[in-house]
């Protein structure tokens, strides 16, 4: 069963959302306002989060932008009474997957819930994920947090080899053999000069050197 978060300071609408999406078999937490929308997101897994834009405290914008920065994959729909153009592309550029105008029928909402969970189930087996990293094995793109990471090809496969064996130590030679071929005869230390380029644009402190032997991709 799907669970799903409904950030929504109205209380009449908060609760046809979460009636609608339990009649669905869905698990519904909901929330009141933008501050406690992300202290129940960071203490819970959620597979969808319905995100109003009008909230106390913090606005719908703002917990957009730090659910991205912790989640980019996650699919956020988000429900506004704004109909305006920029406030559409302002949503969808801070990471959404979706935007409903208020009023809407809830089997429309219902919809459009269906189609957000059946496109991040597609892709879902195609991302390897570790904290804010996600790597996109087919779509050859890594995002930390919500930001697209540009990559060389060797930076990315090299990248995609640390993640695949998230924990475990990878040795130069595997990762050359995993970025160049087997059959590459120059000096495994272009691996080194590789990492650190890796570490600088990642910006994330999860590459560790294991002297003598290669890297690991861990906490």
């Amino acid at each position: 069963m799907n669970k799903i978060l409904v950030i929504e300071d109205d209380f009449d609408i908060q609760e046809l959302i979460k009636e609608f999406l339990n009649a669905q078999n869905y698990i519904v937490d909901v929330a009141d306002d933008g501050l406690d929308g992300i202290r129940i997101f960071q203490d819970h897994e959620y597979d969808l989060i319905l995100l109003d834009v009008m909230l106390p405290k913090m606005d719908g914008y703002q917990v957009c932008k730090m659910i991205r920065n912790e989640s980019p994959s996650v699919p956020i729909i988000m429900l506004t009474a704004l109909a305006d153009e920029y406030d559409e592309i302002k949503g969808f550029d801070l990471g959404i997957d979706d935007y409903i105008t208020k009023p809407f029928s809830f089997n429309i909402l219902i919809k459009r819930v269906e189609a957000a969970l059946r496109r991040a189930n597609v892709n879902e087996s195609d991302v390897i994920r570790f904290k804010e990293v996600a790597l996109d094995r087919n779509g050859y793109t890594v995002l930390v947090g919500s930001e697209k990471i540009e990559l060389t090809t060797k930076e990315f496969e090299i990248l995609r080899s640390l993640l695949d064996n998230n924990g475990r130590v990878v040795t130069r030679e595997a990762l050359l053999d995993q970025a160049w071929g087997l059959e590459y005869l120059g000096d495994d230390r272009i691996v080194d000069t590789h990492i650190k380029n890796l570490r600088k644009k990642i910006g994330v402190p999860y590459i560790k050197t294991v002297k003598g032997i290669g890297y690991k991709f861990d906490e």
